[in-house]
């Protein structure tokens, strides 16, 4: 498939229809019992459509991957438009609080495909982390967080919580985490 040309109507809903049952799956934490061509059957397509779409289980997995961060970029691009900086922040700390806990499965499938293609990971990565940069910036530029705050250390802060999720009280805790950062990154004025 190629970058460059736009798909169909039908050949992009059989795409979308691959994707979300691939989330579900994977969700499920059931990615590995299945057999790569079973994913065709499941999203009521021909497996001829999946390996159009995609030639290898792990090029599946690189689209859900590059699918949930866009997604979550787009709800940090969509929170910084509607909402004081701020707020706009704290929603989207805990929204990915929400998001890695609906999506454990996800991440474990993910991390344990592209063990091999971190180049895959650094990508999303890059741009998850830019996406609190700029939600950082614009609540240093209103002053209600602090000059020195790091986006770098929100998203340590993030991927610890993530790989804390096997722990019993791991929501509360979780929750707290994201609490105590907030306290941090606020500004003595704000």
């Amino acid at each position: 498939m190629t970058a460059d040309k736009p798909l169909r109507a039908d050949a992009r809903r059989k795409r979308e229809a691959l994707l979300a049952k691939a989330r579900e799956v994977f969700d499920a934490g059931e990615f590995f019992d299945l057999r790569f061509d079973d994913f065709a059957s499941l999203a009521g397509v021909g497996t001829g459509t999946l390996y159009r779409h995609f030639p290898t289980r792990e090029a599946l997995a690189v689209a859900v991957y590059h699918g949930e961060v866009a997604a979550l970029c787009d709800r940090a691009r969509e929170l910084q438009a509607t909402l004081p900086p701020a707020e706009a922040l704290a929603t989207f700390l805990r929204g990915m609080v929400d998001h890695i806990d609906a999506h454990q499965g996800l991440a474990r499938t993910l991390a344990t495909l592209m063990a091999t293609s971190s180049e895959t990971l650094a990508e999303g990565g890059q741009a998850l982390e830019q996406a609190v940069t700029d939600l950082v910036a614009a609540a240093v530029r209103e002053g209600t967080v602090r000059g020195d705050a790091n986006a770098g250390a929100v998203m340590m802060a993030l991927h610890g919580i993530g790989a804390a999720h096997d722990r019993p009280d791991w929501r509360s805790e979780a929750d707290g985490v994201i609490t105590l950062v907030l306290d941090g990154l606020r500004s003595a004025d704000g």
